[in-house]
């Protein structure tokens, strides 16, 4: 297979969403500790790219404009990646898309999972697995068992949850800088929003967690510029507002992980907030709703729990991502979940 003496040239695909690319990282820790001098470059959709700022390990971030021109971007794609002769591509993406670049890159190797419609045109595919005990990292690493990478570093352990590496994100000193004034004091994280409703926590539910904390903890709410509104209304609910902050919008993912890197804890959704953790290493309380943490997508902070109802529900979970509403109307899923049990601080 591949040799270190190759100097060998890997690109890893992965245009989903935030919290996909994160977890893509734990492949650029695993490729870099087996070939220390290879040249890693990763493909991701217009305006993930930030999330891969300073990391030592990238050569370059190809940057794909899916919205508007998807298809004629997809041709400007393919000629940079057939320029660049890629010992290997590693396609984490389940649909045709990529699996049609992958196909033609011209790599040596070409590897992705059953599931992608061109998978049959690799020169390797794995089986896509959701199984209880498998993590998203554990899935992708077994691509890079393929290449019989062991994924190892030597003098470090293995992680629990059955993950050799963790994903991992680098934010800059400027990024520690922007932040440092919200760090005077003890304080927790809240992202309380997610693109899917069925996998957010009610936002009467989080001003009572906001009112449930020790009043000498600040807490910050964190999201995107489009969560705003809805985390302004939940600060102004939770009436504490010398000690609850809305930073939605204000801070950039590489700055919001640097905030939550040093919080007493994160509380956040089964989102993209719970993945910037998981490579921040951040002290971390998962709430799952419609969703569980046996599809792969759970905390891998060395200090960090799952909160989900003790309610058993038939209808538990009700898809792969989450849904608009619920769809039986009662979304006991997520109200089951008690407060008393999330205000814990100790893991």
């Amino acid at each position: 297979m591949i040799t270190a003496t190759n100097s060998p040239r890997f690109l890893i695909i992965q245009t989903a969403f935030i919290g996909d690319v994160i977890l893509a990282t734990a492949l650029l820790e695993q490729i870099h500790a087996a070939y220390p001098d290879a040249r890693l470059d990763v493909l991701v959709r217009k305006g993930n790219e930030g999330l891969l700022a300073n990391h030592p390990f990238l050569n370059d971030v190809l940057i794909w404009h899916k919205k508007g021109t998807k298809y004629r971007d997809l041709w400007r794609l393919l000629r940079t990646v057939r320029a660049q002769k890629y010992s290997a591509i590693l396609n984490l993406q389940r649909y045709g898309t990529m699996g049609l670049l992958t196909t033609l890159s011209g790599a040596k190797y070409t590897l992705g999972f059953d599931k992608n419609p061109f998978s049959r045109f690799f020169t390797h595919r794995v089986r896509h697995r959701f199984e209880p005990g498998v993590h998203e990292v554990d899935r992708n690493k077994e691509l890079l068992n393929v290449l019989e990478i062991n994924g190892d570093i030597p003098g470090r352990q293995p992680l629990p949850h059955q993950s050799v590496v963790r994903p991992k994100l680098y934010p800059s000193s400027a990024d520690y800088d922007a932040i440092r004034n919200y760090q005077s004091q003890p304080y927790v994280c809240m992202a309380p929003m997610s693109v899917w409703f069925t996998k957010q926590y009610p936002a009467e539910r989080w001003v009572e967690l906001i009112q449930a904390l020790p009043k000498q903890l600040t807490v910050y709410l964190l999201g995107a510029p489009t969560d705003t509104a809805a985390c302004e209304a939940i600060r102004t609910a939770a009436e504490r507002n010398e000690t609850t902050v809305n930073l939605a919008g204000k801070l950039s993912l590489l700055q919001s992980a640097a905030l939550q890197q040093g919080a007493v804890m994160n509380y956040v959704n089964d989102s993209a907030p719970l993945h910037l953790c998981s490579a921040m290493n951040a002290p971390t309380t998962a709430i799952f709703c419609s969703t569980v943490p046996e599809f792969g997508f759970g905390p891998l902070a060395d200090g960090s729990r799952v909160v989900q109802t003790p309610e058993q529900l038939d209808c538990k979970p009700c898809n792969l991502h989450g849904r608009k509403a619920c769809p039986l109307g009662h979304f006991r899923c997520a109200w089951g979940i008690q407060v008393d049990e999330l205000a814990k601080l100790t893991l």
